[in-house]
Order: structure tokens, then C-alpha cells, then sequence
């Protein structure tokens, strides 16, 4: 074999090899970011008195928040289907969809709005700027709260076991326990979505009220 043929597989080679440690590296960084969980939600232990909406005191109530262009949301919307089909329905679910303060109404009416209103039973409300996310303390896209007919928390954080990522997962398993009138595992799950809001909608919030959000 002659020399400058040696040379080149040589280099073919060094270049294959090159490529599969990037790819492999990447792979490892798409991995590693679909199972990290985002910032938990500092949920109260009650019912807060400055929500928008009332809470329906016949039974449960379940409060969903999204990003309408989070795609790992969407698994969070296959995984209500499941829950509504597996458990005993909550008294009223809410889905409040976040649009920035500064957007032109409509923003928010994705495919994900679209996919959480032909769920029978869920209201789903425009969440503007984040305000009643930050009323609730949610800050990650797919956050699921449940409050009991008094209510008091019962869970608190997600219902994928990864983003964008169907199948069992803990916080659906929660859920449907607590909804039929069993003990959970667990009372809360890591979150797997993307941020809510903005530090712009808060910085307008602070500006506007005078307060910290």
C-alpha cells in the first residue's frame, strides 16, 4: 500500500472517529437535558385568596400551567388524557396558558391550547404576563397543582417522567391514587417544561403594583 493511500485512511479514520465522539457527546447533552427537571414550584398550602378564578368547593381541583410553544408540553396534555381516562374526574380542572404581557391576544392559542380544550371537563384560560402562575408560585411549563375540596395542596409538580416524554411516570401515578381515594407515593414530582414567564413579565409586574412578584 502505498504511502498516500496509508496517509488517507489514516486521516479517514482520525475524522470517523472524530465525528462519533461529537455525536456521542451530543446525544449525552440531549439526554442529560431531557431528564433535568426545572425549577419546582413554591405552591402555598391553601387555596390562594388572589387567584382569578374560583375553586369549585364540590371536590378537587386541578390547575395545569403551559407555554403555549413548550413542545415538551405536549406529552403533559397526552398524559391529562390518560389520567381523566383512568381516575375519577376532579370537580374542575383549569389549564391556564400563559401569553406575554406585551402579545397581541391569540398569541396563546398554539396546538397545545387546542389539545387541552378538546379534553372534556378542562377550562382553559389565558394566563397573562404569568400573573396567576406567580399567584400559584408555578414557574415551569407542565406545573400540575391539585387542591382538595377545602382547599388544601394534595400535589404539587409534573405529570411526564422527562421532557416531552409519555408513558408511567410518578406524578401521573400520584394523581390517579389521591383521585381515587387512595394514599400516594408521593405528593410531588420534578417538572419537565419550559420557563412560564419572563424576568420582562415580572419586572412589568413589580413596576406596575408597586410589589415584588
Amino acid at each position: 500500500m502505498s504511502t498516500t493511500r496509508l496517509r488517507a485512511r489514516v486521516l479517514l479514520a482520525a475524522g470517523l472517529a472524530t465525528w462519533l465522539l461529537t455525536v456521542g457527546a451530543g446525544m449525552r447533552m440531549l439526554w442529560a437535558y431531557a431528564d433535568t427537571p426545572g425549577r419546582p414550584a413554591e405552591a402555598k398550602s391553601t387555596w390562594p385568596a388572589d387567584a382569578s378564578f374560583a375553586r369549585d368547593a364540590s371536590g378537587p381541583v386541578l390547575v395545569l400551567f403551559l407555554h403555549p410553544q413548550c413542545p415538551c408540553s405536549r406529552a403533559t396534555i397526552d398524559e391529562l388524557a390518560r389520567l381523566l381516562a383512568r381516575a375519577p374526574a376532579p370537580a374542575a380542572i383549569y389549564a391556564l396558558v400563559y401569553r406575554p404581557a406585551d402579545a397581541e391576544a391569540g398569541w396563546e392559542r398554539t396546538d397545545l391550547w387546542d389539545s387541552a380544550a378538546a379534553l372534556r371537563g378542562v377550562h382553559v384560560m389565558t394566563d397573562v404576563g404569568g400573573a396567576q402562575a406567580r399567584v400559584f408560585g408555578a414557574f415551569i411549563s407542565g406545573q400540575t397543582l391539585l387542591y382538595s375540596a377545602t382547599g388544601s395542596l394534595l400535589f404539587s409538580g409534573g405529570i411526564t417522567d422527562a421532557r416531552g416524554h409519555e408513558g408511567d411516570n410518578p406524578g401521573r401515578t400520584a394523581l390517579t391514587s389521591i383521585l381515587s381515594g387512595e394514599t400516594p407515593a408521593a405528593s410531588g414530582t420534578p417538572v419537565f417544561g419550559c420557563y412560564l414567564y419572563s424576568e420582562s413579565d415580572v419586572k412589568a409586574s413589580a413596576a406596575g403594583n408597586g410589589t415584588r412578584p
